[in-house]
């Protein structure tokens, strides 16, 4: 499929396309692998070929991952079978298996979630950027389907964030075969001797992605356009962005104030349509409030409209002090992630224990908003008579600004993605390299570094 000086030709075929798609976004001769997400599949089986001809070719080593959910009794020969395939063409393999309780309903998307969760883990683990999926254009047309019939499905990107948090942090998840179909897929497969596995649950009409594959596959259903699948998404509308605050101009479009509410409020559930609508509308209109969403509070006046974490929020669900195990990342609040060196440290919310901050770190805290201040995280040594803001040993390194930007479609290559954010010791302000974002950090003072 590869030529000697690593062009894909020009016959413009199924392989070439796609190849041609993992170039224009992945890295070449870097030591991360690349992570590819294998059911065994006839559009992961063939995702898996095409990868592995790139990789080979680029520098790359491949690692795919299979999660047996548990739920079928030939789960187990299925990945035993995704093993055998990755490894006949070079790659790596790891299993992974969704344990404990299945839920009475619902169960197809927590089976989901528990999928992109576990790869997530497990990617970030192997120290990966990338995960490929092998989603297809019959996959959009399928789930456009099951949004007009009332499904909550979210929209399948190219390039998007691993939708799992804080699992799937700085985590990008590539889909190359979104122009491509699957019947063309399967056909490319057979002439290639090669084998797959067909899910009996992908025809058993209990489920709503198998009936909307046999309406459209029986042309009882409109197909929509791709294009229209693929809104993109941009900063526009963001005035500042920063660790403790995000400013938002009132014309602010719905996806990107969905995007900061999310980030902001550390969580993972997008606002619901109707309730992130009537916010839109009162930005429009002028209006000054306040209001709280998605673990965010909006105050709206003048011009802009501020977001920072409600501290209330945090108080009433009682989080538990966060304790840092030596030399092991943890986040706190989905907002920051902590690296102790030494034992004996916690983190907590600021809510409660400012008075009991040195006059410095008060100082530092001033020029934030008392909500901001609020829900700003402190440290606690064991045996210490107070908090402190930065304690010796332990590095913070704040998630918003990098989150939000990976949403906003702010990255384009997995160049971007190498380096992550760099940590902190102390109130420095965040690192945010996006021309349209001036950000800000607890002091403050806008950060016009660009990229470090």
């Amino acid at each position: 499929m590869t030529s000697e000086d690593g062009s894909y030709g020009s016959e413009g075929g199924l392989a070439a396309r796609v190849l041609t798609r993992l170039d224009a976004r992945l890295s070449r001769d870097v030591e991360q692998p690349l992570v590819l997400a294998l059911s065994g599949g006839g559009d992961s089986i063939a995702l898996l070929r095409l990868a592995a001809e790139w990789a080979k070719t680029r520098g790359r080593r491949l690692l795919a991952l299979s999660v047996d959910h548990g739920l079928n009794p030939e789960s187990g020969r299925w990945n035993a079978f995704a093993e055998q395939a990755a490894r006949a063409v070079g790659g790596d393999w790891r299993g992974l298996r969704w344990d404990g309780d299945k839920p009475q309903t619902g169960l197809t998307a927590a089976a989901r979630s528990a999928r992109h969760r576990l790869i997530a883990e497990a990617a970030r683990t192997a120290g990966a950027r990338v995960v490929l999926f092998a989603h297809t254009a019959d996959d959009i047309a399928e789930a456009d389907l099951m949004r007009r019939e009332g499904a909550t499905l979210g929209r399948v990107r190219e390039w998007s964030p691993s939708p799992v948090w804080p699992e799937g942090r700085g985590l990008m998840l590539l889909r190359p075969l979104l122009d491509e179909g699957r019947d063309p897929l399967r056909d490319w497969l057979r002439g290639q001797g090669a084998d797959w596995i067909e899910d009996p649950a992908n025809a058993d009409p209990r489920y709503g992605r198998s009936r909307a594959r046999q309406a459209l596959a029986a042309g009882g259903a409109e197909r929509q356009p791709l294009s229209e699948a693929r809104a993109a998404s941009s900063a526009e509308g963001l005035k500042r962005v920063g660790e403790a605050v995000v400013e938002a101009s009132r014309d602010v479009s719905a996806r990107t104030l969905a995007a900061a509410l999310v980030c902001v409020g550390g969580g993972a559930t997008p606002p619901r349509g109707e309730r992130l609508a009537a916010l839109i509308r009162r930005l429009r209109a002028g209006e000054a409030f306040t209001a709280t969403l998605c673990g965010a509070r909006i105050t709206a006046g003048g011009e802009t409209a501020s977001l920072v974490r409600e501290a209330g929020e945090m108080a009433r669900k009682g989080a538990a002090p966060l304790r840092l195990t030596p030399g092991a990342e943890a986040v706190w609040d989905g907002r920051f992630a902590f690296v102790a060196a030494d034992p004996g440290w916690s983190v907590v919310a600021g809510r409660g224990r400012l008075s009991q901050l040195s006059d410095a770190d008060r100082a530092a805290l001033a020029p934030l908003s008392p909500q901001a201040r609020a829900a700003w995280p402190v440290l606690v040594k064991d045996g210490a008579p107070g908090p402190v803001l930065a304690g010796a040993g332990v590095e913070r390194r704040g998630l918003v600004a990098e989150r939000l930007r990976l949403a906003l479609d702010e990255t384009t290559h997995e160049d971007d993605l190498i380096s992550a954010p760099r940590w902190h010791n102390a109130m420095e302000p965040p690192i945010f390299p996006d021309r349209h974002i001036q950000t800000v950090g607890p002091s403050g003072a806008a950060d016009d570094r660009g990229p470090q």
